[in-house]
């Protein structure tokens, strides 16, 4: 009888064609954070049963430019850049589940295949963009990790710009904000085969970094804009009023999450 193998599809004989590998996950990566105030009804309307408000500062917002590498843990993706690299933007909101803090990834575009995989087993709700970002380089004209460092951030999707920042360094910072420093409460939802059975899959989890380290971390101000699309809505995320912008390189291990509950989110 024959038997196919592989962490995700496509499975075969061998599980070499499979879009991901089984985690731990490893990644290095340099990270762009705007963070700014929106009106807290935007955000409410994307935490979905039994996920409330954010106490706290509910309408707080991170938009976050990363430039990956990442791997399994063999690291064998590296040496073949394809498999490794990739470009994401999301957007993150805080919010609260019986009493304690979470952080919330509402919106998330990829340019890689296997990213969106990842994504989906993770609870992410990925899709595929067009991202890029300045990278610093100690040499020519990039710009170095210094004050008065200049940095710009794109995104776009479906042939449409979503969003676009410029970021000038300051100075070193204690820390590199606040909306995305708590473990993340995410949604992996599936809909069932069959018309009319709703979710086949339906479950609460919390999740976030096995390890992690990181470089020393630098504030600055942002210029940010949001744009209008027929198919997006991460304008409705509308800047009320900026807090603050951050540059970080980090690695990061991610290694499974853990069930909070399952069939309540009321999701259609």
């Amino acid at each position: 009888m024959a038997s196919v193998r592989g962490y995700f599809h496509p499975k075969t004989a061998t599980g070499d064609a499979s879009l991901i590998p089984s985690p731990p996950w490893h990644y290095s990566g340099d990270l762009l954070t705007v963070e700014y105030r929106t009106d807290p009804a935007r955000v409410r309307e994307l935490l979905p049963e039994p996920l409330e408000l954010a106490d706290e500062d509910p309408g707080a917002v991170a938009l976050i430019w990363a430039d990956w590498q990442s791997c399994a843990a063999d690291g064998i993706q590296l040496l073949d850049p394809v498999l490794a690299q990739y470009k994401e933007a999301f957007a993150v909101v805080r919010c609260q589940y019986k009493g304690r803090t979470y952080s919330r990834c509402v919106y998330i575009w990829v340019d890689k295949d296997f990213a969106v995989a990842r994504g989906l087993h993770q609870g992410y709700p990925k899709k595929l963009g067009s991202i890029h970002q300045t990278r610093p380089h100690p040499y020519g004209p990039a710009p170095r990790i210094e004050a008065g460092a200049r940095f710009g951030a794109t995104l776009a999707a479906a042939d449409r710009r979503l969003a676009q920042a410029v970021v000038t360094l300051r100075e070193p910072s204690e820390t590199n904000g606040f909306v995305n420093s708590h473990p993340m409460a995410h949604h992996r939802w599936l809909p069932s085969v069959e018309k009319g059975k709703g979710l086949a899959l339906d479950e609460l989890i919390e999740t976030g970094a096995a390890s992690f380290e990181a470089g020393e971390a630098w504030a600055g101000d942002a210029e940010l804009e949001l744009f209008e699309a027929p198919t997006e809505e991460l304008a409705r995320l509308e800047i009320r009023e900026p807090i603050g912008a951050y540059y970080r390189q980090v690695g990061v291990v991610w290694d499974g999450g853990t069930l909070l509950e399952s069939g309540t989110s009321g999701a259609e």
